[in-house]
């Protein structure tokens, strides 16, 4: 371990959690083969939308930034890295494991179980692709084109880095809340206006490539390809009734990428200049949250306001600012809020229009 991060960063044994959730399944595995008992499925629900949100409660939040030399010196760190690229093999035995115990398996309930659990791990594990899908390189690149290649949600990659970022807090931007857009509402808006745009940036730059659009080089075909890959080998060890398997799995990934993307912006807009253009993003324009355990969990995923003011900005280095919009919780309880929108509307909608001073002409609600 170098000196310099256990010197510079007092949590660098705290990221070390974030490889917890990819575990999950694992632990469930050993558990429910010694026991007999199928509930032991549940640890991963459990754990995510039971325990962190509790602790998040307990502990409350850190807004502390450090010093300024030592984000720079934190900035591009291969420890850092390396953790987050430590989850996707992890991920990817959990699911291949879960394909086993599925095909293995013969109570719907179980399977039900099974299915959730390597789900979450999968929703989660975009969040590492985001991390990765960040950094240059083509080790990065395949790092997160395979994170992704779980939920067949390999598109996010090309739409997030190319289309979200560029036109964040806009109403161009399909994954982007409205004011007043309940989850339901939004869900269908950005997965249809999410492919359609990453299909139109891969086609712009395959054609100034000079290349087919259904090119080796297109990273949707990639991604594919991937999805094809690793659900092949699900197929191989549980059989083909773990269709099934794979379908709601994958469902699940992707409505908690989606369902984060909802809490991220909700109502925020950036306002158009006199020249047409929108200003540019700010930390103003996207919801923070401090809460110290979901943010470990979540490699500071939370501190969404500095990730977009500065996206290429290392996660370990991202900073709070006091006029960044704030979360009243973490992540997985914000999760469990927007299920239910009029307690979403009620908690929420006071504060977009208290963080506009109640103008409602500066608000994303169109």
């Amino acid at each position: 371990m170098p000196e310099s991060v256990t010197k510079d960063d007092p949590r660098w044994a705290l990221w070390l959690l974030g490889l917890v959730v990819p575990t999950l399944p694992l632990v469930s595995m050993v558990l429910v083969r010694q026991s007999g008992n199928a509930l032991w499925w549940l640890v991963s629900p459990v754990f995510v939308f039971g325990i962190i949100p509790f602790v998040d409660l307990l502990l409350g939040d850190d807004d502390q930034n450090l010093d300024p030399e030592v984000l720079d010196r934190l900035g591009g760190n291969p420890y850092h890295r390396r953790i987050v690229e430590l989850y996707i093999p992890l991920q990817i035995a959990s699911f291949l494991g879960g394909a086993w115990f599925y095909g293995q398996s013969t109570g719907w309930g179980e399977r039900l179980g099974i299915a959730v659990s390597i789900g979450i791990a999968g929703g989660v594990a975009i969040n590492a692709a985001h991390e990765l899908g960040h950094k240059r390189g083509a080790r990065a690149e395949r790092f997160a084109l395979v994170a992704l290649a779980q939920s067949a949600y390999g598109h996010f990659y090309v739409e997030h880095n190319r289309g979200h970022h560029r036109n964040v807090a806009t109403p161009e931007d399909p994954a982007s809340s409205r004011f007043g857009e309940s989850l339901w509402q939004f869900l269908p808006r950005t997965l249809w206006g999410s492919l359609v745009s990453a299909i139109r940036l891969e086609r712009s730059r395959m054609h100034r490539r000079g290349t087919a659009f259904l090119s080796p080089h297109n990273h949707i075909v990639q991604g594919l390809v991937l999805t094809g890959v690793v659900w092949g080998l699900a197929v191989a060890l549980g059989g083909f009734g773990v269709w099934s398997f794979l379908l709601i799995q994958a469902v699940i990934g992707i409505y908690l990428l989606e369902s984060v993307n909802y809490l991220e912006h909700y109502g925020l807009q950036r306002q158009k200049l006199d020249s047409g253009r929108y200003e540019a993003c700010a930390p103003r324009h996207s919801w923070n949250s401090d809460h110290r355990v979901s943010n470990v969990f979540l490699y500071q995923l939370q501190r969404h306001s500095d990730h977009h003011a500065n996206p290429t900005r290392d996660y370990q280095a991202l900073r709070s600012f006091e006029e960044a919009p704030t979360l009243p919780t973490g992540y997985s309880g914000m999760l469990v809020l927007a299920v239910f929108p009029w307690a979403w509307r009620r908690v929420m909608d006071p504060k977009v229009l208290a963080h506009y001073e109640h103008d409602t002409s500066l608000l994303n609600s169109r």
